[in-house]
């Protein structure tokens, strides 16, 4: 029986990461990142919009004590692709001077964005910075610098759902879907 396809703004995604694949990956996330960060009492900073979702599952998989954040950025628009500047809408509400901070991405593609939170945040003087990222497209990333914690590495395809959108729709959609590339017509 074949998968069932989904339209987001009149473009077609397929399955690509099920509700089972992503909650055992976040269990695994969580108990490791517990294990890491035990006794230290970091701050999680999730990154909106996109991360909401698995920010909250996340979250719930973390057996430490902890505070959470967030951060707001834009740098997509209404596009497929980022459009390279990023911009802060809403700043944190915490102070992480000498703390432990991890950032909460949904995705890393360019990398722009979290060159630039980890800009923003060092600055700071945090303790310690790290990152956890549902989704990393390896190929696609311009800024390379360690990401600790992926949940999944990816190719370069666009992918909705699951706290992902495309010019703000999809993000309610259970799983991860990648767009289904049209075949030309000679």
């Amino acid at each position: 029986m074949a998968k069932k396809t989904v339209v987001v703004n009149n473009e077609e995604f397929a399955p690509y990461i099920d509700q089972k694949k992503i909650a055992a990956r976040i269990k695994q996330l969580g108990k490791k990142i517990s294990r890491d960060f035990k006794g230290k009492s970091p701050i999680f900073i999730g990154v909106l919009n996109g991360s909401f979702i698995f920010f909250a599952d996340l979250i719930r998989e973390v057996t430490i004590e902890c505070e959470v954040d967030f951060l707001k950025l834009s740098s997509y628009g209404d596009a497929k692709v980022s459009s390279g500047n990023v911009h802060l809408l809403k700043d944190l509400n915490s102070q992480i001077k000498d703390r432990h901070i991890i950032i909460v991405e949904d995705i890393i593609d360019s990398g722009l964005s979290i060159d630039f939170i980890k800009r923003l945040l060092l600055a700071q003087n945090p303790k310690s910075f790290s990152v956890v990222s549902l989704l990393y497209k390896a190929k696609a990333v311009k800024i390379d610098f360690p990401i600790e914690y992926i949940g999944f590495k990816i190719p370069n395809d666009f992918v909705v759902g699951y706290g992902l959108d495309y010019a703000q729709k999809g993000r309610n959609l259970p799983a991860v879907y990648k767009i289904v590339e049209q075949k030309k017509k000679k």
